[in-house]
């Protein structure tokens, strides 16, 4: 897997450039249900005003820059996309300097593998890419982080792929009861659970679904199930249960030191080889919402990244059992 760090201040020719790189791969996924299964711009534009009005001159600027097609202008909108699935885990280590860590589990083969550092509507904010001005996990400038795990329901519904979400919650939220209020107004086509961590420790999880208003938690582990498992194949296979078992055993009875918590996250239970399923860790990220700085991390690689300090740069990574 080649992992590369960009930074753009505003939407110019990087990202245009992404866009033409990852645009086929993104227009047959897309697609892959028929056109006449996704909105139309229409529909897309219409909800984007209803709720997340501050982002539409940045969809417009990047519709232009991506060429202005009606398939291009819809896959950007994120509204009501093809359901996708992810198997994921993700912690608050809070200790004298609180982390936010996750491991991010899905298939390689549709993964931007980029991190990206923008100025986007004039505010910084650094995370790793999906869909190529979504997130699935970043941190901004006011010292708020962010970090998604698949909610482990079959149930879609109308409303946005969540990567979006979160983008949308970085350009716009400093703290995590400002998050908290918009996860749980913005509506999510799949369930979802996203946790913020803020610069002053506090903290949310916030259980998302298309078919049932959003619960606000003070929980500081989330893994692919909500309040009650629900898709029971589902858990498991992913192990959900007792991933968010060994976690709050390693904050709760163990009180580990952040090295050895975040050490944890590259052994099983938590990491995962099962990549013919789907399903593998692709990466460990690691959260300072004061310092405004994240680590990647692999079994043998370990790099930092700074928001205020950014240096992009490009990593090959050796995932175990992917060619």
């Amino acid at each position: 897997m080649y992992w590369r760090a960009i930074s753009e201040e505003t939407p110019g020719p990087k990202w245009a450039g992404l866009f033409r790189e990852y645009w086929s791969g993104y227009r047959a996924w897309w697609l892959r249900e028929g056109e006449t299964a996704r909105p139309t711009y229409a529909e897309g534009l219409r909800e984007l005003r209803n709720h997340m009005p501050e982002m539409l001159p940045l969809y417009e600027e990047l519709c232009e820059l991506a060429g202005g097609s009606d398939h291009a202008a819809r896959f950007l909108s994120f509204y009501t996309p093809p359901p996708y699935l992810a198997s994921c885990s993700q912690a608050i280590w809070a200790g004298k300097e609180p982390v936010m860590v996750r491991n991010y589990d899905y298939n390689p083969m549709a993964f931007d593998a980029l991190t990206l550092r923008t100025r986007w509507m004039g505010r910084s904010v650094m995370g790793t890419s999906d869909g190529l001005w979504g997130l699935v996990d970043g941190v901004n400038d006011k010292g708020l982080s962010i970090s998604l795990t698949f909610g482990g329901r079959r149930v879609v519904g109308e409303g946005f792929g969540v990567p979006l979400i979160l983008r949308y919650v970085l350009q716009i939220c400093e703290t995590a009861q400002e998050a908290g209020e918009v996860l749980a107004r913005v509506p999510t086509h799949m369930s979802y659970n996203v946790t913020v961590l803020d610069r002053k420790r506090n903290y949310l999880t916030v259980m998302m679904a298309p078919d049932r208003p959003a619960i606000i938690t003070h929980a500081a582990v989330a893994t692919n199930h909500q309040e009650n498992v629900e898709w029971i194949s589902h858990a498991r296979f992913t192990a959900t249960v007792e991933r968010e078992r060994f976690l709050l055993q390693r904050l709760r009875l163990h009180r580990d030191p952040e090295e050895k918590f975040v050490g944890a996250f590259l052994q099983p239970p938590l990491y995962s080889t099962a990549f013919a399923h789907g399903f593998g860790t692709l990466y460990t990220a690691l959260y300072r919402p004061r310092k405004k700085q994240m680590e990647l991390r692999w079994p043998d690689v370990v790099w930092p990244l700074s928001l205020d300090e950014f240096v992009e740069g490009a990593r090959e990574i050796e995932l175990p059992g992917v060619a």
